[in-house]
């Protein structure tokens, strides 16, 4: 049959066109005077192949790449590879490979895939940060945070996972267990490599006005960062000869501060008490997760730590306390304990009978005895409080932090619930932290004109405890760059999540081989215009890459502050109820969809499954229903190019419904990118084809296929262009500008009135 749809036949031939004829590349031309438009999904984790979360990501950017080109936008649509970290080093533990070749084997199946599902990419651009020409930057971009004391290294209680065995940053742990394997983290104490991105804490709140993203993700940067205004408050422990600094939001309770509390993690409780009961209670504590422990309603356990601390303000001792209803990532990890102003210290006094102390209460005076009073109004006054009672709660609190500061006792002070970013990873694949280690000179930087510094090969490089690099002996030990003696290189890797914070920056620039991008080629392109991918990176990807932003801003390597003006965050693929990922073992494959239907379909089942910021919950019932729309389609205008009669009878209501569709598609791809109804239109434009068929005009049979391939192109790339070829229009469907609409051709004859 002529008219018969073979989407593996079609699909085929245009794929070997577009390649031959390069036609997604966009060339660095400093000339152009067209507006451009960055449009980027985040560069995937390259372990095994894709999924179904993979083709709706980058079907979304897709289809917006293309709208932009049609409306005259200069477009750069890349691609890449998360190749470096647990991702992909797991794969290779799991199926006995080397993890260079089973990154390696991914990323081609990654490549084949995308370019069979006719996704616009410059492949030009393409890389993967596991690569030296790419990773030698990184390793430059560490240096210059170094020398600029953002780079940094220092003893710290760190969350351990003993699964993957390495250290992981206070955001890649979620309700206690490690986001990746989902096991319980454990607290140690080591010394590790951070990132100062605390001395950013305020320009990180600050520009979320100033970027287009969902509010969600928008808050959750805000209740992440955690700013708090109020004072920093020194408790003394005598006995152990140490100042203990607490972060209060009230300092007005001060005086009602009966009893000192410490979080299990906290690297002094040890210290302080190394029995057996607190031993035991710390280890039984840090395994529970921070949701658990935090939680209102919860028993309030502890032990005493045999130690007291002077309160600052009155001179009195209070007793300390270890107990798990504290969390280090608050303040200090050390609270000063207001039972009658606080439920959870009320809790806490009431099961170990400590004394309750109110300092602050209404003007009326009246309170509960048996509930704490933490209501805050302005009407409040100090009670208790020494030569402060009597004041206003509001103006007693400025006069205990002055009074605490004339007297070296504490100031006031900002404090955040963001930590410094922990990058140190005891595993093998991943970039080289470029350090060596001097007796003589202690910790010394790798020259530049040394870079990269290589990953070398190792026979073991499962988690052992210990970064396999330490048995690569050869590669280990080296000649210190200052004094010429002996040294030995720094064995951990880098967090994977360093590599993402800048790949975007490379993609601009992405065969520069004597600096990591041209400032003046990066200006061109950067910002990100659209930057596209799912929420799951709010708090993780989206807050480094910001970071490291504003840094390279700060060393005049860009000039953009935030990495994307527009974000989009598209809702997860799901299967029986859970994310579709290779660590849940749930994924379903994306190939499987495209083998059986074609990319066009694939492509537009994902799309039509509802609004794309919405989770989909994988059915493989609904790809038929689309596979037969696409030969409907395809068979209505094969049979009827140049076709129709001189004046159709149908022609005024077939015009009404086009431009009908067209305002429709269009609309929704300049608001909410609900492709879902986008497509729902042209399938209802094409029943009135069907149903008017040979009713119809030849003049409007050929502007209906046209502007159908005009607007399917962006879900259905290969049979939209075949389909414009079919009809004999010349060159790529993508070349062609954005079809306009009619409002008055749009509007119906027709309106039904319900009267009653």
């Amino acid at each position: 049959m002529a008219d018969r749809y073979d989407p593996r036949a079609i699909e085929s031939r245009w794929q070997r066109l577009w390649a031959d004829e390069r036609t997604w590349e966009v060339p660095n031309d400093p000339a152009s005077e067209i507006e451009k438009s960055y449009v980027l999904e985040m560069l995937p984790y390259p372990s095994g192949e894709p999924h179904m979360g993979h083709l709706k990501c980058y079907s979304i950017g897709d289809a917006i790449a293309h709208f932009r080109r049609r409306n005259g936008h200069r477009v750069l649509h890349p691609m890449g590879y998360d190749a470096f970290g647990l991702p992909a080093e797991n794969h290779a533990i799991k199926t006995g490979q080397h993890p260079r070749d089973s990154t390696e084997a991914s990323i081609a199946e990654f490549r084949r895939q995308f370019k069979e599902w006719g996704i616009s990419i410059d492949w030009t651009r393409e890389f993967g940060t596991h690569e030296p020409r790419v990773y030698r930057w990184t390793q430059w971009i560490f240096l210059r945070m170094l020398e600029r004391g953002l780079a940094y290294r220092a003893e710290a209680a760190v969350n351990w996972c003993p699964k993957d065995a390495t250290v992981l940053a206070n955001e890649q742990v979620i309700d206690g267990r490690c986001e990746r394997c989902g096991s319980l983290v454990e607290a140690r104490q080591l010394e590790q490599w951070f990132f100062k991105i605390t001395d950013y804490a305020d320009r990180l709140l600050d520009d979320l006005a100033t970027v287009s993203w969902p509010e969600h993700v928008v808050t959750m940067q805000r209740n992440w960062i955690g700013r708090s205004e109020g004072a920093e408050v020194v408790f003394r422990c005598e006995s152990a000869g140490t100042d203990y600094p607490v972060f209060t939001t009230r300092p007005d309770t001060l005086f009602g501060a009966t009893f000192f509390v410490m979080a299990p993690e906290h690297p002094d409780v040890l210290k302080l008490s190394d029995s057996p009961e607190v031993r035991d209670y710390v280890n039984h504590a840090i395994s529970s997760s921070a949701e658990d422990r935090g939680a209102e309603d919860r028993e309030k356990t502890g032990v005493p730590l045999g130690r007291t601390v002077t309160n600052p303000v009155n001179g009195e001792e209070i007793p300390m306390f270890v107990a798990d209803y504290v969390l280090m990532e608050y303040g200090t990890g050390a609270i000063m304990a207001v039972p009658a102003h606080d439920q959870r210290d009320f809790d806490f006094a009431k099961a170990f009978d400590l004394p309750i102390r109110q300092v602050v209460a209404p003007a009326s005076g009246e309170v509960d005895p048996d509930a704490p009073f933490v209501a805050h109004s302005d009407d409040e006054v100090l009670v208790n409080s020494g030569q402060f009672t009597g004041m206003p709660s509001v103006t007693g609190k400025d006069a205990i932090i002055d009074w605490l500061d004339a007297e070296g006792r504490g100031h006031r002070s900002v404090n955040y619930r963001l930590r410094d970013w922990l990058l140190s990873r005891q595993r093998y694949w991943g970039c080289p932290i470029p350090i060596v280690y001097c007796e003589t000179d202690g910790i010394v930087p790798v020259p530049v004109e040394d870079l990269p510094v290589p990953l070398p090969d190792v026979r073991d490089y499962a988690p052992q405890g210990r970064s396999p690099l330490a048995a690569a002996e050869d590669w280990v030990n080296t000649t210190c760059p200052r004094c010429g003696g002996p040294a030995r290189r720094e064995t951990d890797t880098m967090d994977t999540f360093v590599d993402s914070s800048w790949y975007f920056l490379r993609y601009t620039d992405a065969h520069n081989d004597t600096a990591a991008w041209d400032p003046a080629v990066t200006a061109r392109w950067m910002p990100v215009d659209q930057y596209i991918g799912g929420v799951e990176h709010a708090i993780l990807h989206l807050i480094y890459s910001r970071f490291f932003t504003k840094m390279m801003r700060d060393l005049g390597l860009i000039r953009n502050s935030e990495p994307a003006t527009r974000l989009f965050t598209q809702g997860m693929v799901i299967a029986e109820g859970a994310k579709m990922s290779k660590s849940k073992g749930n994924v379903v494959g994306a190939d499987m969809l495209a083998d059986k239907f074609g990319a066009d379909t694939a492509r537009m089942f994902i799309l039509f499954a509802g609004p794309p910021e919405k989770e989909v919950d994988w059915r493989t019932e609904g790809a038929e229903g689309i596979y037969r729309f696409l030969g409907r389609v395809y068979r209505f205008v094969t049979r009827n190019a140049g076709s129709g009669s001189a004046e159709g009878a149908s022609d005024r209501k077939v015009l009404r419904k086009l431009h009908q569709c067209l305002r429709k598609v269009t609309e929704d791809f300049e608001t909410r990118w609900h492709f879902n109804t986008c497509i729902e239109s042209v399938m209802e434009l094409v029943n009135v084809l069907y149903a008017e068929e040979g009713n119809i005009s030849g003049g409007v049979l050929q502007e209906v296929a046209e502007k159908l391939a005009l607007m399917l192109a962006p879900f259905a790339p290969y049979v939209s262009q075949e389909i414009w070829e079919e009809i004999g229009r010349e060159g790529p469907v993508f070349r062609q500008c954005w079809p306009s609409f009619d409002s008055e051709m749009a509007k119906e004859d027709e309106a039904e009135i319900v009267v009653q």
